[in-house]
Protein backbone atom coordinates (compact mmCIF):
# COMPACT_ATOMS: atom_id res chain seq x y z
CA UNK A 1 0.00 0.00 0.00
CA UNK A 2 2.60 2.48 0.79
CA UNK A 3 4.32 1.79 -2.48
CA UNK A 4 0.84 2.33 -4.63
CA UNK A 5 0.67 5.67 -2.51
CA UNK A 6 4.38 6.78 -3.33
CA UNK A 7 3.55 5.43 -7.23
CA UNK A 8 0.65 7.57 -7.64
CA UNK A 9 1.18 10.68 -5.68
CA UNK A 10 4.35 12.25 -7.81
CA UNK A 11 1.42 11.09 -11.18
CA UNK A 12 -1.10 13.08 -9.19
CA UNK A 13 1.21 16.22 -9.16
CA UNK A 14 2.45 15.69 -12.47
CA UNK A 15 -1.02 17.26 -13.87
CA UNK A 16 -1.23 20.62 -12.18
CA UNK A 17 0.08 23.22 -13.71
CA UNK A 18 1.38 26.35 -12.03
CA UNK A 19 -0.61 29.12 -11.42
CA UNK A 20 0.26 32.78 -11.42
CA UNK A 21 -1.44 35.88 -10.47
CA UNK A 22 -2.33 39.11 -11.59
CA UNK A 23 -3.99 42.06 -9.31
CA UNK A 24 -4.97 45.43 -10.24
CA UNK A 25 -8.51 46.94 -11.04
CA UNK A 26 -11.59 45.44 -13.50
CA UNK A 27 -11.44 47.59 -16.67
CA UNK A 28 -14.39 45.01 -17.97
CA UNK A 29 -16.08 41.98 -16.91
CA UNK A 30 -18.23 39.70 -19.27
CA UNK A 31 -19.16 35.94 -18.46
CA UNK A 32 -16.22 34.65 -20.36
CA UNK A 33 -13.65 37.10 -19.69
CA UNK A 34 -12.28 39.74 -17.30
CA UNK A 35 -9.70 42.73 -18.46
CA UNK A 36 -7.39 43.91 -15.13
CA UNK A 37 -5.47 47.18 -15.70
CA UNK A 38 -1.54 46.20 -14.35
CA UNK A 39 0.30 48.82 -14.78
CA UNK A 40 0.51 50.13 -18.39
CA UNK A 41 -0.93 46.79 -19.21
CA UNK A 42 -4.37 45.75 -19.84
CA UNK A 43 -4.83 41.95 -19.23
CA UNK A 44 -7.72 40.14 -20.60
CA UNK A 45 -8.49 36.55 -19.12
CA UNK A 46 -10.70 34.09 -20.04
CA UNK A 47 -13.12 32.73 -17.48
CA UNK A 48 -15.94 30.34 -17.35
CA UNK A 49 -18.94 28.97 -15.25
CA UNK A 50 -16.43 27.45 -13.18
CA UNK A 51 -14.27 30.17 -12.50
CA UNK A 52 -14.79 30.55 -8.73
CA UNK A 53 -15.36 34.52 -7.74
CA UNK A 54 -15.29 35.90 -4.06
CA UNK A 55 -17.21 39.05 -3.38
CA UNK A 56 -18.37 42.01 -5.89
CA UNK A 57 -17.25 41.22 -9.06
CA UNK A 58 -17.61 44.85 -10.72
CA UNK A 59 -15.39 47.13 -13.05
CA UNK A 60 -13.79 49.45 -10.75
CA UNK A 61 -13.17 46.82 -8.52
CA UNK A 62 -9.43 45.38 -7.23
CA UNK A 63 -9.36 42.08 -7.60
CA UNK A 64 -6.12 39.31 -7.66
CA UNK A 65 -6.88 36.99 -10.47
CA UNK A 66 -5.30 33.56 -9.90
CA UNK A 67 -4.87 31.84 -13.46
CA UNK A 68 -2.77 28.85 -15.49
CA UNK A 69 -0.96 28.78 -18.63
CA UNK A 70 -2.49 26.02 -21.25
CA UNK A 71 -1.79 25.67 -24.60
CA UNK A 72 -3.76 25.62 -26.85
CA UNK A 73 -2.20 24.40 -29.86
CA UNK A 74 1.22 23.59 -31.38
CA UNK A 75 2.81 23.29 -34.22
CA UNK A 76 6.23 22.71 -35.14
CA UNK A 77 8.31 22.83 -38.23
Amino acid sequence: LLFVSLLVSPLAMAGASKTYQVTGPVLEVTDTSIVVQKGQEKWEIARDKDTKVKGDLKVGSKVTVEYRMSAASIEAK
